[in-house]
């Protein structure tokens, strides 16, 4: 038997304040939240849409400590940017705050003393890197060195983002401390942990029996993370930045900021409503939607009501709804990389344009697997779907008003029965967006939505009213009556998707104040109703304007390529007698051509002054003209050990520089020289 509830809060992960929001952001956890809390506010239910800014954590002391200013100078430029952005978006949270705020700290310190107090920690002493030139303990993204899995001498003590994998710093080659340089050594510190062990069976049993009908991806995630079995989890850590521990001798350690950060959510509630609070929090018949990324799962689904059920009073979770991740032109979005769509730019660069990327977002919603952003997409469904389909029947509803009838809503007379049968399959529109909104499938409700103005385009291209006007005016009456109110119905089902492209569509047809309950009504404009001026809802994007932000995203990859080029450290010093055991030479080459069925071979024929030699060399890709190399001269190692390739012996390599994009480039001399000149 389901519950019955009186009020919904939702909560959309707090995104960190030390950088700007993407549309991996948004396709993940804001877009979907918004259209959630828009929909259920049409239905004019209580809710209630928490947000804010995660302003604590190691990414923020980063940051701060490569520009040289305090880590709360850092959180107040992001979270002003942040907020600006959601608000120009669209996203209508009913509070976005932060978790450097009083009554967050307040809240927060006071959280974890009810817990402590109850006895629902343990404490552990254990060994970390310790900077003895920095004087602190290193946090994780503190300490580089060698990643044992790929040999990136850059990855961090908790990830290698070189090849993805999850490290601890003990597993690292090398470790060294990103504060100054040194060697860290390990030294005894003391922590507070939640034992998650201890709450592994009654989180089975409400997660894998009582909420079956959680998202698979969800499911999934939480069941593996269950079976594998669960272990204490830190809540505090070494660190001057974030909330102190509120207990006698923890001087120096604050609340770890996965902790920290989901009481984020009722401080937030709290800072709104200070007198009424804990109606949302307390009551078992509100609803508690969080809605996140797959990289919280964890915190969200096993953590946070872990916390919630040792404190005791608080309600747990009734639906966590989370996508996975959005790639962005086929590779995955990259804030280090600048490998993203940043949101304050797009608003910027496509004024008017927010319910373009609502909507392109929402079709590409990566709501069970990874999905992929691209341009091209942005401009199809803008062009083929916004323009073509749902601006071109609207459009054509107004315009053919305006022509046939002075812009006053006509009366629909007799119905035939194709009449009927249009409006019948419009009315089922209604039941079909509601079950995918309840069940959180925003993908397929947004596209159900849009079949509404695929029914009106159909008709009236069937029905002919430009047609039928020429003969019969109280046909084309009735034709237009049913067409502008399937486009009053569209300004509701949208209004949760497309907020300010509805705001216009209202506009144009002069009314306001339209409820979800009346969608499906085909009385919602009545007869001598006059509209307001019809203008184009949606515009064509065009090419070139797509071509500028795929060149964007190139240059940013070439300077990315450059910069980890430029990066790439010095190999180890070598003996000079080393070196000189190399025998690099000069050759003339007489014949060049690709080998048979190896693409990337190429086989050369060098006159080396003694006699003439083949060589094959890896470069076929760069050089598709290989004839055009005959005559050149080329640097190549002459005392290489021959080997066989596509059963031709290869008698040393021709030498060539690798550039930052990968592309090689034979090495030759800039004058000519003897064939077999040495280069010493």
């Amino acid at each position: 038997m389901s519950k019955e509830f009186k009020r919904t809060l939702i909560t959309s992960a707090l995104p960190y304040a030390n950088g700007p929001v993407h549309i991996g952001h948004l396709a993940g956890v804001y877009v979907p939240a918004d259209i959630y809390a828009r929909y259920l506010r049409l239905k004019n239910e209580e809710v209630l849409f928490i947000g804010g800014s995660d302003e604590h954590g190691i990414p923020i002391t980063i940051k701060a400590r490569k520009e040289g200013v305090t880590p709360q100078d850092i959180v107040d430029r992001y979270h002003g940017m942040i907020k600006k952005s959601f608000e120009e978006f669209g996203i209508t949270f009913d509070i976005y705050s932060r978790t450097t705020s009083d009554i967050h700290r307040e809240t927060a310190s006071g959280f974890f003393r009810t817990l402590y107090d109850k006895g629902a920690f343990t404490e552990q002493e254990s060994e970390q890197y310790y900077d003895e030139e920095a004087g602190q303990y290193l946090a994780d993204r503190y300490i580089t060195g060698g990643c044992p899995h790929c040999g990136n001498e850059k990855a961090y003590g908790d990830q290698c983002e070189q090849c993805g994998t999850s490290l601890s710093p003990t597993d690292l080659i090398n470790p060294k401390s990103a504060l100054s340089g040194a060697v860290p050594v390990m030294r005894k510190t003391k922590h507070w942990y939640l034992p998650l062990d201890k709450h592994e069976a009654w989180l089975r049993q409400w997660i894998l029996e009582e909420h079956k009908e959680w998202k698979s991806n969800v499911y999934g995630q939480c069941k593996s993370w269950l079976d594998l079995g669960l272990q204490p989890r830190a809540v505090s850590r070494d660190l001057d930045w974030g909330v102190p521990v509120p207990v006698e001798g923890a001087e120096g350690k604050v609340l770890y900021v996965w902790f920290d950060a989901p009481i984020g959510y009722i401080s937030n509630t709290r800072e709104l409503l200070p007198d009424s609070w804990e109606k949302w929090w307390k009551q078992e018949d509100t609803k508690l939607v969080h809605f996140i990324g797959k990289d919280n799962i964890v915190f969200h689904c096993i953590v946070f009501p872990a916390m919630l059920k040792a404190e005791g009073s608080f309600i747990l979770p009734e639906n966590v709804p989370s996508n996975e991740f959005l790639n962005l032109e086929g590779d995955k979005i990259s804030t280090s990389r600048n490998w993203a769509v940043w949101l304050h730019e797009y608003l910027e660069e496509f004024p008017g344009k927010q319910d373009v990327l609502r909507y392109v977002l929402t079709a590409n919603a990566p709501e069970t697997k990874d999905n992929d952003f691209t341009w091209k997409d942005f401009q199809a469904r803008n062009n083929n779907e916004l323009v073509a389909v749902f601006g071109n029947f609207v459009n054509r509803a107004l315009v053919l008003t305006q022509k046939y009838f002075n812009n006053k809503v006509p009366a629909a007379g007799v119905l035939t029965e194709y009449d009927r049968d249009t409006i019948a399959e419009a009315q089922k529109v209604k039941a079909a967006v509601e079950q995918l909104l309840e069940t959180y499938h925003f993908r397929e409700a947004q596209k159900e939505a849009m079949n509404l103005a695929r029914i009106g385009n159909k008709y009236l291209a069937d029905a002919e009213p430009w047609k039928t006007a020429k003969t019969d005016m109280e046909r084309t009456a009735t034709i237009l009556n049913i067409a502008l109110q399937i486009t009053a119905n569209l300004s509701i089902v949208f209004e949760p998707f497309l907020p300010f492209s509805t705001v216009r569509l209202r506009t144009f047809l002069q009314v306001e104040g339209l409820l979800w309950e009346q969608l499906g009504s085909f009385d919602l404009l009545p007869e001598g109703h006059t509209l307001g001026k019809a203008e184009l809802l949606f515009e064509k994007i065009e090419d070139e304007v797509i071509e500028q932000q795929v060149q964007k995203l190139l240059n940013t990859k070439k300077e990315n390529e450059e910069s980890e080029y430029r990066a790439m450290p010095v190999k180890e010093n070598i003996q000079f007698d080393t070196f000189e055991k190399l025998d690099i030479r000069v050759g003339t080459v007489l014949e060049c051509e690709k080998v048979p069925k190896a693409d990337k071979l190429l086989r050369f024929l060098l006159d080396d002054g003694l006699q003439q030699r083949i060589i094959l060399s890896g470069i076929a890709a760069y050089y598709p003209n290989p004839a055009e190399l005959v005559g050149r001269q080329v640097c190549f190692i002459a005392n290489l050990e021959p080997r066989k390739l596509r059963g031709i012996f290869s008698e040393g390599m021709i030498l060539s520089a690798e550039n930052a994009d990968g592309s090689l480039a034979l090495v030759q001399p800039t004058r000519e020289v003897l064939p077999g000149s040495k280069v010493v």
